[in-house]
């Protein structure tokens, strides 16, 4: 157990080190078995992180995203959280102007993150094999930029599905309903 510990740290440090080093527009923690946002690298990182436009956590067991985590890294363009345990994001992801896609899918979000909403940019939020029910169309509807929301294993209220087809413009994904015996 200690000896994979030390190797997923020696991992993160690594990936941060070349992040740094390279000037690098994108960090990959992907599958670190982090449990949180190590709090040391804000500073490790704090010449590069205007520059970080990607970040990608997928597959570590992170129960939540820091405030300090968004405001840290304000440029980003694109966020992959795949594959954690997260329910809710902080309000703070509202200040994402930059950002143009965001996975949050296999997660345990129980509802929409409406942050994501006021995010003008944003073309892509994927949220599949989740637990949503309910989804806030009509805000969704009034994206510009939004081309593409991925709702699919989720147990979306049938709500839900008759009233986006005539309101959106984007591509909605989602699971074939089951029919109610």
């Amino acid at each position: 157990m200690e000896k994979k510990m030390g190797e997923a740290v020696a991992r993160v440090a690594r990936k941060v080190n070349e992040t740094v080093e390279n000037k690098a527009d994108s960090l990959d923690l992907a599958d670190c078995k982090l449990m949180t946002f190590p709090i040391a690298l804000y500073k490790v990182m704090r010449h590069v992180t205007e520059g970080i436009h990607l970040i990608t956590l997928a597959n570590n067991e992170l129960k939540a995203v820091p405030s300090k985590f968004i405001t840290t890294f304000s440029q980003l363009r694109e966020l992959n959280l795949e594959g954690n345990f997260i329910h809710r994001l902080p309000e703070e992801v509202r200040t994402l102007s930059h950002l143009r896609l965001i996975n949050l899918s296999r997660n345990k979000f129980q509802q929409f993150p409406e942050q994501l909403t006021s995010l003008q940019a944003l073309e892509t939020i994927n949220l599949e094999e989740n637990e949503i029910e309910d989804v806030p169309v009509e805000k969704l509807a009034s994206m510009e930029s939004l081309q593409s929301v991925n709702l699919k294993s989720n147990p979306l209220n049938e709500e839900v599905r008759v009233i986006a087809r005539p309101l959106i413009k984007f591509d909605l994904l989602t699971s074939p309903s089951i029919p109610q015996v």
